[in-house]
């Protein structure tokens, strides 16, 4: 399954001409591409597909969506267990 899953912006940083951020998606923090959405600032929430931040969004209905996509196991599937993903990649 691919979601486009709220998150909200942790850093912002400009790399190679291209707008930035590390997103945390309720505990898990990815790299996402701000090209559609160059304004976001630190704080924001927005609604993160395949890699690309498509939409602002508030709090209340970003935290309601993780809440509701926790509960039905999404995000476990999206993003699989945080620790076991970790120790692997540092294999």
């Amino acid at each position: 399954m691919c979601l486009a899953v709220p998150g909200r912006v942790v850093d912002v940083e400009e790399r190679d001409g291209t707008p930035m951020a590390k997103v945390d998606f309720g505990g898990v923090v990815k790299d996402v591409c701000l090209a559609y959405l160059p304004d976001l600032q630190v704080g924001d929430y927005t609604i993160v597909h395949v890699g690309f931040a498509l939409q602002r969004l508030d709090e209340e209905a970003a935290l309601a969506t993780l809440e509701l996509f926790r509960s039905i196991g999404a995000l476990e599937e999206e993003f699989g267990d945080a620790w076991s993903r970790a120790a692997e990649e540092a294999r």
